[in-house]
């Protein structure tokens, strides 16, 4: 499956209206994020239910505001709209693919939980 382009006009859509988006913020003059894309393409491929998108921060500069991108590439992985890891640095295929592996087995329902209880003990 092709990666998502993610802009102010359709990130927020691609985040609500799918079950997992992993995003990848990168810009066209980071080597390591160039080095990474092949391995980001590759992994998409192989998982059909999983939206992969990318985020070319210098382009969409409010986008990585937001998220408070200070290092590229970095990856996010949102499940049911809650962001269950970001980190800065680009991966080995098979350190992707069991960062994939581990946030498909998440329990959201404990996360939920735990969400709930920062919120009300703060």
């Amino acid at each position: 499956m092709a990666t998502l382009e993610l802009n102010a006009d359709n990130f927020q859509q691609a985040i609500n209206n799918n079950a997992t988006v992993i995003v990848d913020f990168w810009a066209p003059w980071c080597a390591p994020c160039r080095a990474f894309a092949p391995t980001f393409e590759a992994t998409s491929d192989k998982q059909p239910d999983i939206i992969f998108a990318k985020v070319n921060t210098e382009e969409q500069q409010a986008i990585a505001a937001t998220f408070n991108i200070r290092s590229i590439p970095t990856l996010m992985v949102f499940r049911d709209q809650i962001i269950i890891y970001s980190e800065a640095g680009s991966l080995p295929a098979s350190a992707f693919e069991q960062l994939i592996a581990q946030a498909m087995t998440l329990d959201m329902d404990t996360v939920r939980a735990e969400i709930a209880g920062q919120t009300t003990s703060s």
